[in-house]
């Protein structure tokens, strides 16, 4: 068997680490909303893309963006499945399922998402966020 290098404890800990701030991510828009989350968890040049639309970039069009409409109706909430980071502890992404519940109601639209995050002096910030709807039974 061969022994675990420093290296790989390393990588695993980051790996464990950006599993972590992903759930807290998650628990902020459920806690605060999703506009106060994608805000706070946005690094300055992070990228929105979303359907039927160009890609939304750097944190100041983000923010204007999540000003432009309510979340209040809604819920948004998601489960990272898997994080990665670089062996530099700068790059890494996740990826899971997400769930976006209508308040009040029985609707409830789920899907996937991956996250790319950037690790600075202020923690881990997204550089890109992309989710696609539906997933299959």
């Amino acid at each position: 068997k061969e022994k675990i290098t420093s290296l790989e404890q390393n990588v695993e800990k980051l790996n464990e680490e950006l599993m972590e701030v992903d759930r807290a991510f998650s628990e902020l828009s459920r806690n605060e909303g999703m506009n106060s989350a994608f805000a706070a968890y946005c690094h300055p040049e992070g990228v929105l893309l979303r359907p039927d639309s160009y890609p939304i970039e750097g944190k100041e069009a983000i923010t204007t963006l999540l000003r432009q409409s309510s979340d209040s109706t809604i819920q948004l909430t998601w489960d990272p499945l898997f994080a990665l980071a670089a062996e530099s502890g700068e790059l890494g992404y996740t990826y899971g399922t997400y769930r976006l519940t209508v308040n009040g109601t029985n609707e409830v639209q789920q899907g996937t998402y991956l996250t790319i995050w950037k690790k600075g002096e202020t923690g881990w910030k997204y550089l890109l966020d992309t989710g696609n709807e539906g997933l299959g039974e």
